[in-house]
């Protein structure tokens, strides 16, 4: 294994082990998901099929809940149950 292969896992564990800090939805999903391409490289550069495959999943989750927190449930909810925001 190289040096930057061996550099790119400790800072991709480091992105990774920061997420469990992040306040904000927004943050934490971005956070996740610069760690996980940065372990889908690693996983590249060394070979592992299973890296790659378990953090392109955690990056897809990440993407599919930020992008889904984008619409927000009582906004469209309102219309349909009779309810408006006062």
């Amino acid at each position: 294994m190289d040096v930057v292969t061996h550099y790119l896992g400790w800072a991709a564990t480091a992105v990774f082990v920061t997420s469990y800090f992040c306040a904000r939805d927004r943050a934490l999903r971005a956070v996740q998901m610069a760690g996980a391409l940065m372990w889908i490289a690693y996983g590249v550069l060394i070979g592992a099929s299973p890296v790659i495959v378990a953090n392109a999943l955690v990056f897809a989750a990440s993407a599919w809940t930020l992008m889904a927190g984008r619409i927000t449930p009582s906004s469209s909810s309102s219309a349909l149950d009779g309810t408006a925001a006062r």
